[in-house]
């Protein structure tokens, strides 16, 4: 059985950096496609990042400030996030689909496993 299983996260002022990391279990992770979502109070779980065959994608609000970092021999995929806004004050959780194809990475009902979220808090 898959397990993701997250870390990082927290709270820091405008413009700070943090990593988080999701440590992956169960899975043959070399072969899974690899996303995080976030969800602020209040609102829908949106897509943040993802990756899959060696592409990237990432939602317009956070191009040029976060990367997704994949780590196939040590199973790990981590979100790198510079330059925070109050507005990426959300839960952030990573997830893993075997069977995401280009137009699905977008899709949170692609992903077959999700981690616990972590609390990322932006504020001065």
């Amino acid at each position: 059985q898959g397990r993701l299983v997250q870390s990082g996260g927290g709270l820091v002022h405008p413009g700070a950096s943090l990593r988080l990391s999701c440590a992956a279990s169960g899975i043959e992770f070399r072969r899974y496609g690899l996303a995080w979502f976030r969800q602020g109070s209040g609102k829908e779980r949106e897509f943040v990042a993802g990756m899959r065959m060696g592409s990237t994608y990432y939602a317009d609000s956070v191009k040029g400030r976060f990367t997704i970092i994949r780590d196939n021999a040590g199973n790990t995929v981590a979100l790198q996030m510079n330059s925070l806004k109050p507005e990426d004050t959300a839960v952030y959780y990573c997830a893993a689909s075997q069977t995401l194809i280009t137009s699905t990475v977008r899709n949170s009902h692609a992903y077959a496993y999700w981690g616990q979220g972590t609390q990322v808090s932006v504020s001065s």
